[in-house]
C-alpha cells in the first residue's frame, strides 16, 4: 500500500488523485490519500484510520487518511492558511513509510511559494524529505521511458549553481545514482554519462575550464570506484537517441540542463524519484497547474506512472 500526499489543495492534485484511483482500482497498485475527504469528489471515498484498513477498501472506494484543511480549497487560488495541512500530509506519509506501514511515499505537487510565505525553510520537496529522514544528500532523479537524468545542483539560481559546482558534489551525486540504479532499478552495472557545463564541453578550454578543472577529476574518481562513468559530454548532443542508448542515467550540472530534455521527450509520463533516502519516494514531474485546476483538464499520466514506479521500486527493495 502506497501513501499519497495531498499536494497544494488549490492545484490539480485532488483531480489527479481521483483519476488515478479510477485507473488503478482494479489492478493496482493500491494507495491511500492523506487528504481532506470532503474535497475529493466524483468517486466513492472512504475515511480510514490505518493503511491495513485501506487495502480492503481500495477496490470499491478511495481510502483517505483524513487531513483536514484550515480553509476551503478554491481551485486556482492557493491559500497560505492550508500550508500546515500540506506539510502535515507529507510528514505523515513519511512516518508511515519509516514505520514500514507504507511501501512508499508518492507526493502530489506543492507550491513552494505558498509554503515559503508560511515559513517553510526548505528549498523544495527533495530537501524537506531529506530533513525528515535524516538524509544529508538526497538526490533528485527524473525518469521516463526514454531517459533518466540527475542534476547535481537543483533548486538554486543558475548563478548559485555555477558558483557551487564542485567535483565532490558530482562524485556524491553519481555514487548515490549508481547505487540506486543497482539496488532499486535492477541494473547490475550502471553506465553514467556525465555532462559538461559549457558549450561543446568547453571546447578544450576555449569556452571555459570547468570541464578540466572540476568535471574530469570527478569522473576519474568515479572510475576509480569502479563506476562506469564517461564524459564530460557536450550537453547539446548527449540526449540524441543514439547517445541515450549508451548510458543508463545522465548526470547533469544544473536543473534545466537535466529537465529540459526529459520534459521535451515525454513530460506526461515523467516521474521524480528521490534517491538516497531510507524510504522510497516518487512524484509526478509537473507542478500544481493552478491555471487549469478545477477545469477537468488535468492529465493523470504522470501521477499514475509515479504510483506504478513506486510500487515497482518497493517490490525490488523487499525482494
Amino acid at each position: 500500500m502506497l501513501a499519497l500526499t495531498m499536494g497544494d489543495p488549490a492545484g490539480i492534485g485532488g483531480e489527479l488523485t481521483v483519476s488515478a484511483w479510477r485507473a488503478l482500482r482494479q489492478g493496482g497498485p493500491a494507495f491511500a490519500a492523506i487528504d481532506d475527504p470532503a474535497r475529493l469528489t466524483g468517486i466513492p471515498v472512504r475515511a480510514v484510520e490505518t493503511l491495513t484498513e485501506a487495502v480492503a477498501v481500495f477496490p470499491t472506494a478511495l481510502p483517505v487518511l483524513p487531513q483536514p484543511l484550515a480553509a476551503a480549497a478554491v481551485p486556482g487560488h492557493p491559500d497560505g492558511a492550508n500550508a500546515g495541512a500540506i506539510i502535515a500530509s507529507i510528514e505523515r506519509a513519511v512516518r508511515l513509510a519509516q514505520a514500514g506501514e507504507a511501501a512508499a511515499v508518492v507526493t502530489n505537487p506543492i507550491s513552494k511559494a505558498v509554503l515559503y510565505a508560511a515559513g517553510f525553510a526548505h528549498p523544495g520537496h527533495t530537501e524537506f524529505l531529506g530533513a525528515l529522514t535524516g538524509c544529508a544528500h538526497p538526490v533528485m532523479m527524473l525518469a521516463n521511458d526514454f531517459l533518466r537524468v540527475v542534476p547535481v545542483t537543483v533548486h538554486v539560481s543558475l548563478r548559485a549553481a555555477l558558483d557551487g559546482l564542485t567535483a565532490e558534489a558530482i562524485v556524491a551525486t553519481a555514487r548515490t545514482t549508481a547505487a540506486a540504479l543497482r539496488n532499486q532499478f535492477g541494473i547490475a552495472a550502471p553506465r553514467l554519462a556525465v555532462a559538461g557545463l559549457n558549450p561543446h564541453a568547453g571546447e578544450g578550454g576555449a569556452m571555459g575550464n570547468e570541464e578540466a578543472r572540476i568535471i574530469a577529476p570527478a569522473i576519474a574518481a568515479l572510475r576509480k570506484d569502479g563506476i562506469a562513468a564517461t564524459g564530460p559530454h557536450p550537453p547539446d548532443t548527449m540526449f540524441t537517441p543514439a547517445a541515450r542508448a549508451g548510458y543508463d542515467a545522465a548526470i547533469c550540472m544544473y536543473h534545466d540542463q537535466a529537465l529540459i530534455p526529459l520534459k521535451t521527450l515525454d513530460m506526461a509520463s515523467g516521474v521524480n524519484v528521490t534517491l538516497g533516502l531510507p524510504i522510497i519516494r516518487t512524484s509526478p514531474d509537473h507542478g500544481t497547474a493552478f491555471d487549469i485546476a478545477g477545469q477537468g483538464r488535468a492529465d493523470p499520466a504522470s501521477l499514475i506512472a509515479a504510483l506504478r514506479l513506486a510500487a515497482t521500486l518497493a517490490r525490488r527493495r523487499s525482494a
